[in-house]
């Protein structure tokens, strides 16, 4: 070093420390995914909320409420996977694992979005919505997170707060629980088991390398598998329909959940012909066209 370069500050290397330190907590977070489990929640809320009574209070304290929960799930999911996460090509880039965030800053910085959350939710909504909110982040932390390690059923446990945010967009909305809340829950629940298997198939050599087998039975890519995850995603039309049959959505939502059950249906079939990852891929991408078509129609298409 030449004596006439200038040293940097260290108040500018604080500075940058700083600044590295919260773009990784945006990683940790993993804002991206948590934008659309909120959008999932606001449709609920949407949904759910009667004819004059919407608030953009409520409205946004609904969407930085569930931005900071999800995000303190996919937190602590790193901390107890960091491990795993170091063993896969997907997830070896992570803050905890590449070092950039301690385990105890990312414990901390969960603890206080979950915490912040779960306020927001009980002081805002009443305590239904925080107990959901509450309920939905233990079940993923300590229920699917450690399960995946074990067993395939992993997938059906974590489904369970996988179709929570609808749910608690609508009650929410609504301050109590009831048959519309129900189905939401039933569509998104039911819809994650295809979208579940699908990224589990073009992934399965990356989960391998962790020790997850999440496919069907705990099995690798095979046609038995697929003839399950078609199962599943047959399934998914008749469950998409049910809030038009109880009289919740007009007849535009129920043809519109159907075609966006056959959109999911045909790469199914697909894949059960060909076994193949690409046809996987294909069913993976159609599952994220159908869940948040068929909500907007729901709420678009609202008697």
């Amino acid at each position: 070093m030449s004596w006439d370069t200038p040293v940097q500050p260290t108040s500018t290397l604080a500075a940058a420390s700083f600044t590295t330190k919260v773009r990784s907590l945006a990683v940790l977070f993993k804002l991206r995914l948590a934008s659309l489990v909120v959008f999932s929640a606001a449709l609920g809320y949407l949904f759910g909320i009667p004819s004059g009574g919407f608030s953009w209070v409520g409205f946004i304290g609904l969407c930085v409420a569930g931005t900071l929960l999800t995000g303190a799930s996919n937190a602590l999911n790193q901390v107890l996977e960091v491990r795993e996460d170091g063993l896969m090509q997907r997830t070896a880039g992570r803050p905890l694992v590449k070092g950039v965030l301690s385990l105890p800053e990312a414990v901390f910085a969960a603890f206080i979005a979950a915490a912040v959350a779960t306020f927001m939710l009980w002081t805002q909504f009443g305590p239904l919505t925080g107990i959901l909110g509450f309920l939905s982040l233990f079940m993923y932390v300590a229920l699917y997170t450690p399960m995946k390690k074990l067993s395939s059923w992993a997938v059906f446990v974590g489904a369970f707060p996988g179709a929570f945010p609808p749910m608690l967009g609508y009650v929410a909305a609504t301050g109590h629980f009831d048959l519309g809340a129900g189905l939401l829950f039933a569509m998104q629940f039911m819809w994650q088991f295809p979208h579940f298997w699908a990224i589990a198939w073009v992934l399965d050599e990356d989960y391998a390398r962790a020790g997850y087998r999440l496919l069907p039975g705990g099995r690798t890519p095979d046609r038995a598998g697929a003839a399950t995850t078609l199962l599943y995603t047959l399934f998914v039309i008749p469950t998409g329909m049910l809030p038009w049959v109880f009289g919740y959505v007009g007849d535009v939502a129920m043809l519109i959940a159907v075609a966006g059950g056959l959109i999911m249906v045909i790469p199914a079939i697909q894949l059960f012909l060909s076994v193949e990852k690409k046809d996987a891929r294909r069913l993976m991408f159609a599952s994220f066209i159908y869940l948040p078509l068929v909500q907007i129609v729901y709420v678009l298409d609202k008697p």
